[in-house]
């Protein structure tokens, strides 16, 4: 679930907003990649991450309900010179899923440099944004979403699309694990999401945010930029019973008002079962892509928002854009993003 599109208030928590949740294969091994803290607003108002909180990737197995495999980042409060310390656990079974549970310490390092422990890898800090949209486009397609309308896309011309993203940067933790993992092995079968916790006064854990499929806010629920949607807190597993019926009726809605469905009902459904549970799919071991034939992971060039718009809408919506355009904002070796 991406949080982009951030008010100034939504920009002062921006720690804690999930922007972008990637998975794809790495060298012999499956890379994890979580996005927070944009400065698409401005400058962001607190750099780093936040000394309190828990960044984790969850991974479920051959579509389970739960997650059986959580890594959970870390970090200190931040130094003279900006870097903190970070630690990095790694729980499995039940313990997946126990805030309090403590799991085992895998490697500690600290943010703006590579760290290794037990096989695996990670590199935190600031990094350029490889996402790419021009946000006029999303702007059309959220009041259709919003008032049940057709896109209204008589002006758009995709020639004259600009990537609203170019310049600018977020927090970026990059998880790399090899494929001698005992349970991340070639052709597991894995379902993948990002989830952001803080500590709270009564000495627990409150999930704040969390990410699988992406463009699931900006498209769904723009407004929510002080965390108050329900969609924030739940587990994957209550999404269908939780919000289905919702997210298939807008959909329902922008396609039967367009016109491109006989049965903008069913099709609302469909897509609804598509997204939910918003885990995001990836067999080990093989290529990832996000595309309309194929989401099978996400790499850092998938146009992920032209699949995303086209698949709410029901018709072929042209970003405009190509991988090219930010291709100077990613890399083919660790950290696989581009430190600024």
């Amino acid at each position: 679930m991406s949080h982009h599109i951030d008010t100034p208030l939504a920009a002062q928590n921006g720690q804690l907003f999930i922007d972008d949740l990637y998975v794809f294969p790495g060298q012999e091994s499956t890379v994890f990649v979580m996005d927070v803290n944009s400065d698409i607003t401005g400058v962001y108002a607190r750099p780093g991450f936040h000394p309190e909180a828990r960044y984790e990737f969850k991974v479920h197995f051959d579509g389970a309900a739960f997650e059986d495999l959580t890594y959970r980042i870390s970090f200190g409060e931040p130094g003279p010179d900006g870097r903190q310390a970070l630690r990095v656990h790694e729980l499995t079974g039940a313990d997946a899923r126990e805030d309090t549970a403590a799991g085992n310490l895998v490697l500690e390092g600290r943010t703006g440099q590579p760290a290794a422990g037990g096989g695996v890898r990670v590199w935190a800090g600031r990094a350029a944004d490889p996402f790419y949209i021009d946000l006029s486009l999303l702007a059309i397609v959220n009041a259709a979403v919003a008032k049940g309308t057709a896109p209204d896309l008589a002006a758009w011309d995709p020639s004259d699309a600009q990537n609203s993203f170019s310049g600018t940067t977020v927090e970026s933790i990059v998880l790399e694990v090899p494929h001698s993992h005992p349970r991340l092995r070639p052709g597991a079968r894995t379902g993948v999401w990002g989830a952001t916790r803080l500590a709270t006064d009564a000495g627990g854990w409150r999930q704040v945010n969390r990410a699988g499929y992406p463009m699931m806010w900006p498209i769904f629920w723009p407004d929510d930029t002080d965390f108050s949607n329900p969609a924030n807190t739940r587990h994957p597993s209550q999404d269908h019973a939780a919000a289905a019926e919702h997210i298939a009726g807008l959909v329902a809605g922008v396609v039967g008002a367009a016109g491109v469905s006989g049965d903008p009902g069913g099709y609302g459904a469909t897509v609804a079962r598509e997204l939910f549970p918003d885990v995001l799919p990836y067999a080990v071991g093989t290529p990832a892509t996000f595309g309309f034939a194929v989401r099978n992971g996400r790499t850092l060039s998938d146009n992920a928002p032209e699949v995303m718009l086209s698949l709410v809408t029901g018709t072929a919506v042209p970003t405009g854009l190509t991988p090219a355009v930010a291709a100077g904002r990613r890399g083919s070796t660790f950290p696989y993003v581009i430190p600024v």
